[in-house]
């Protein structure tokens, strides 16, 4: 029996348990709450990390660095896994003015969050573990779309020049996780990001279009009012190369572009 162990059974966390469910995998998943999961911090996970077969960490870290490793690092080591999933962030990037970067690029975060990510990657990759990196962008699906903003007259089309961000949707996240647990590459980093970078003032102009509603009026991110919070997503551009999904795992992605993925949540919608 293939057994997944998920530190963080979140958003991105449970679309791959619902894809391995389906195929007969047992998932265990970890929350704060332990509503429908366990509870950790909480919970004694020695038993549970040598239940697992599979490992997902999707837990970000801190300021005192990763959690799970914090607390838990004699254990895992000692445990014996078949495939080990960090879920990352493209941020690791940095800022490189709209240009592109794969997976060799170098790591030179812009952000706080970013530079976190690098150094909990680097504390993963120091163990002796079946370790694969998958380096996630903004991620959008069902309930994380513009449309309720745009329904609300909420949403702000803040416009940066030269600002485009990748996306990916939460299915193809799920698809791409459940390839390289197929395909297991101890080491690999993968981007998982769609084909097209995009400013995010054109996502809501489409959004709102498909509603037929009014598209937000722009607004210059110079001058906008925002908290230093939503400012500090706009601290890197750049178009992320997706190219390692698709030769070394074989995903073809259900959702290429930001148009396909409005277009199935309105369905859903």
């Amino acid at each position: 029996m293939k057994r997944l162990l998920i530190f963080g059974y979140g958003y991105s966390a449970r679309a791959l348990a619902e894809v391995l469910r389906a195929e007969g995998w047992e998932v265990r998943g970890t929350t704060r709450e332990g509503s429908d999961a366990l509870r950790w911090p909480g919970t004694d996970m020695s038993t549970h990390l040598d239940w697992a077969s599979h490992l997902l960490i999707s837990i970000a870290p801190n300021a005192d660095g990763d959690p799970v490793l914090n607390t838990l690092k004699d254990d895992i080591e000692k445990a014996q896994f078949d495939w080990v999933g960090y879920l990352s962030t493209t941020g690791v990037y940095g800022d490189h003015g709209g240009g592109w970067v794969d997976e060799s690029s170098p790591l030179t975060p812009a952000t706080k969050r970013g530079q976190q990510r690098v150094e909990a990657e680097a504390a993963w990759r120091a163990l002796n573990l079946p370790l694969h990196i998958f380096r996630l962008a903004g991620i959008y699906g069902p309930g994380r779309g513009p449309f309720a903003k745009v329904r609300a007259g909420t949403a702000r089309r803040i416009v940066k020049p030269n600002q485009v961000f990748s996306r990916i949707h939460v299915e193809d996240i799920a698809q791409v996780l459940a390839a390289s647990i197929a395909r297991p590459n101890p080491g690999a980093i993968y981007n998982v990001c769609d084909d097209e970078a995009a400013p995010p003032e054109d996502v809501l102009a489409m959004a709102a279009e498909m509603l037929d509603l009014p598209v937000p009026p722009a607004e210059d991110f110079a001058t906008a009012d925002m908290t230093p919070m939503a400012r500090s997503f706009y601290a890197e551009s750049k178009r992320v190369r997706n190219d390692r999904i698709k030769g070394d795992l074989g995903v073809q992605l259900a959702y290429p572009t930001y148009r396909e993925g409005l277009a199935a949540l309105l369905e859903l919608d």
